[in-house]
Formats: C-alpha cells, sequence, structure tokens
C-alpha cells in the first residue's frame, strides 16, 4: 500500500482479466479480482462498465454500488476508478452508450473521488476526421453530465490498428478538443509509444491534461506487441519521476496486456504488485 505521506496511489485495471475468454472467463467475478488485487498491494481497482455488454456490462451483481462497496471493504481496497468503453460513432450517445454511462455515473457518485475513465471501443479509421469529431462531441457530453454530479472525468486513448486516437495527429484533434473544464486525459503510456510517440514529450505537450495515468509495457514484437511490466521498453521509473516532480495526485493504474495475462491474469497481477512495490513506490517519497 502506498505510504500515508504519498499522494500517488497504484490501481489494478480489470482488463488484465477481461482478455481471457473474450471477458466470458471473469464475468461477475469481481469479489475475485478485488482479492487478487489486495493481495498484489495495489491500493484499488478499476473496473469496466461495457456498452455493448448491456445486460450487465461485464460488471454483473456488482453493478450495484452496495454490492461493491461491500466487495472493496473487505478487501480493504478502494475503487480507483470505473473505465467506461462506449462506441461513441454518432454526434449525439446513442441509446446504449447513454445506459451505459448513466450505469457508471450510478456506482461512481457512491464513491467520492473515484474517476470515470472515458474509452472509446475502436471500430475503424474509414472517415476519420469524422470519427474524431464525434468521439470529442460525445467524451465532452458524458464528461459534462459527470462533472455536474461532482464526478472528476479522464479520457483514455488506445492504439489497435483500427483505434481513431492513436497517432500524433489524432491526439492533436482529440486532446486539444476535449473541454478542459469537465474532463482530463488518461495517458496510458503503452499505447501512447505503440502510436509512434514519445512518452515523456506527450506528456510534456498535454500536462495540464494529465488527471490519471495507466502502465502497460511495450515490446514492440507482433500485432499485440506488448510485456509484462518491467520487462520491455518503456521505463516507468523515468514516468513515475515525471509525475512526482509535477506533485501529481491521483493513481497510477497497471493494465497488463501481455500474453502471459491471457493465461494467467492472477500471476501476472501479483508479480505486478510485487515490481512495483520494489521498483517503483520507493520512487514517491524523494
Amino acid at each position: 500500500m502506498s505510504t500515508p505521506t504519498s499522494k500517488i496511489q497504484f490501481g489494478a485495471e480489470v482488463y488484465t482479466w477481461f482478455m481471457q475468454a473474450g471477458g466470458k472467463a471473469y464475468a461477475n467475478k469481481l469479489d475475485h479480482l478485488a482479492a487478487i488485487t489486495a493481495k498484489a498491494g495495489f491500493d484499488g481497482i478499476e473496473p469496466m462498465v461495457i456498452s455493448h455488454l448491456s445486460d450487465d456490462y461485464w460488471l454483473g451483481d456488482f453493478k450495484d454500488p452496495s454490492r461493491l462497496a461491500d466487495t472493496l471493504a473487505a478487501n480493504n481496497i478502494k475503487l480507483a476508478a470505473i473505465s467506461l468503453t462506449c462506441g461513441w460513432r454518432e454526434e449525439r450517445e446513442n441509446e446504449q452508450d447513454r445506459a451505459a454511462a448513466d450505469v457508471a455515473l450510478a456506482i461512481l457518485k457512491r464513491f467520492p473521488g473515484a474517476r470515470l475513465g472515458t474509452v472509446q471501443m475502436p471500430s475503424g479509421r474509414d472517415h476519420i476526421h469524422e470519427r474524431r469529431l464525434n468521439l470529442v462531441r460525445n467524451v465532452n457530453a458524458v464528461s459534462k453530465r459527470a462533472a455536474d454530479a461532482g464526478i472528476v472525468c479522464s479520457f483514455h486513448p488506445n492504439s489497435p490498428p483500427h483505434s481513431a486516437i492513436r497517432t500524433r495527429e489524432d491526439y492533436d484533434v482529440v486532446l486539444n478538443s476535449l473541454d478542459p473544464e469537465v474532463t482530463g486525459w488518461t495517458p496510458d503510456v503503452g499505447h501512447i509509444v505503440r502510436g509512434g510517440m514519445n512518452v515523456i514529450e506527450t506528456l510534456n505537450h498535454w500536462d495540464y491534461l494529465v488527471n490519471h495515468i495507466h502502465y502497460k509495457d511495450f515490446s514492440g514484437n507482433g500485432p499485440e506487441p506488448w510485456a509484462q511490466m518491467g520487462t520491455g521498453k518503456l521505463d516507468f521509473h523515468q514516468i513515475t519521476e515525471w509525475l512526482v516532480r509535477r506533485n501529481y495526485t491521483g493513481w497510477i493504474v497497471c493494465e497488463d496486456e501481455c500474453h502471459a495475462a491471457v493465461g494467467d491474469p492472477d500471476g501476472v497481477t501479483l508479480q505486478n504488485g510485487a515490481w512495483c512495490a520494489e521498483q517503483l513506490r520507493p520512487l514517491l517519497n524523494r
């Protein structure tokens, strides 16, 4: 756990588990995910609300804020954020995306201080200008509703080949069009480097937006070029020191997408927690 003097906390993102069997292996099992997160020494967890899984949004019974609160309390961890994943292809929220957002907001109203993370489900790069503008319109609209309810928001780009927000040009359009009155930005450092950008330069350029951050490591190999934390090409010490120098207050959330995590998300999460404790937590109080 973070020391009392640290303003930075470490969390685990549930996508590490979602990858197994296309989400089916750990659907409605947030109690298990919370137990592993706590055992790994993380301070909190970041679950997902996924728009197209509209039966239960993958959270299942844990979309009930009371059930979620009891589970977190039983494991002595916090809710870092809810990651809301939607399509946002049209000019305005469609019914499905708005319903998912309402579920996420209802949960977050129970957890003061937890973030709303906004993530677009990648679906292609045709008509890219229209896609970017519609994405911004939707993210700003959802974030305005959340901000009106006292919820802090943070937009999370990604980097698959069919993502509309993966290159420097995409970032220039989308990040510069976010309404900073209602949303910040979650730099996912793995996605930044996969998109051909330098992490520190990108952080410096939009430092005024950073209010949440995701860590994943990058191998550069294969169609899913991820490495387990600390084994790839990213310098997490340098990135963490960047946060400390700027008096960053908030969460570092580990979202490991390496191949080993698909088969053993528990084991990878436990190893990542130990690696963060040994390598990164000592940097927080220098």
